[in-house]
């Protein structure tokens, strides 16, 4: 190391280098004050106009951020004599390997503006996409996030999920709960259907219409098995599903109905 050129540097230059250091300094943390003053004062607007939904509302909250903060760095590259023209001409020069690294960030850019155009789904639907299943929470540049009914936050890749199959859950005003029952051989399965459906119907939040489907499934070893398919909002999906379940053990055990068991075979024995 030239100790020489060192101190000739900071002599001449250092306070000057300094004071630059502090003004980026300065610089970043009035300019990130400033930024997100300016991002709470366009989301007070467009919340007071009420003509742009929280969806399209917080993508553009996402594409002003971005903006302002590559004005901001900028400002600070010119501060240390970067000038802009210099920094484009060097982005010129690096754009193939800049295109590759982020190529895959262009992709999913390019499919969340398709997303809002198209709009397959919004803030507060739950749905399945991209291998995930859960309610959406925010649609942003790059990724769209997610609140699992396990309340886990995942962040997923735009074009992940518009290049698979969207499960929109929230669009159609019912939803079809599936759950099933066994019965023994020896128990009248009509009975059994008979008995479930008022109960089924009285479990809070399911729909009068389209009334709860109590059908006989298909028949298995140790009894038949029904389908007892009940109609409720996605909002009530897991409490109905549950309730469910409670009642049909409350009914068959209130009537007396024996557990099912698989038959054994005389060469068993």
């Amino acid at each position: 190391m030239n100790t020489e050129a060192i101190w000739t540097f900071l002599s001449t230059q250092g306070a000057d280098f300094g004071l630059k250091v502090l003004a980026a300094i300065a610089a970043w943390v009035v300019g990130r004050w400033l930024i997100a003053l300016a991002l709470r004062i366009f989301t007070a607007a467009l919340e007071r106009g009420k003509r742009i939904d929280s969806t399209l509302s917080a993508y553009l909250r996402s594409i002003l951020g971005v903006l302002l903060n590559i004005v901001l760095v900028l400002a600070i590259l010119d501060i240390f004599g970067v000038k802009t023209t210099s920094f484009a001409a060097l982005l010129a020069g690096a754009g193939l390997a800049i295109g590759t690294a982020w190529g895959g960030l262009l992709t999913h850019f390019a499919a969340g503006v398709f997303m809002q155009v198209l709009r397959p789904f919004k803030v507060g639907d739950f749905i399945q996409a991209g291998g995930v299943t859960g309610t959406v929470t925010e649609i942003g540049l790059f990724g769209t996030t997610f609140t699992s009914p396990d309340n886990v936050h995942t962040i997923v890749g735009n074009n992940t999920i518009f290049s698979s199959a969207i499960q929109n859950y929230s669009t159609l005003p019912h939803r079809r709960v599936d759950c099933v029952a066994k019965v023994a051989n020896s128990v009248d399965p009509l009975d059994a259907i008979a008995r479930l459906k008022p109960v089924v119907a009285a479990i809070p939040n399911v729909l009068a219409q389209p009334a709860p489907d109590i059908e006989i499934l298909q028949f298995t070893p140790e009894g038949p098995l029904l389908c007892v398919r009940p109609y409720c909002h996605t909002d009530h999906y897991w409490q109905v599903y549950f309730d469910t379940h409670k009642v049909v053990v409350a009914t068959f055990g209130a009537a007396g109905y024996p557990v099912p068991e698989t038959p054994i075979s005389p060469r068993n024995r």
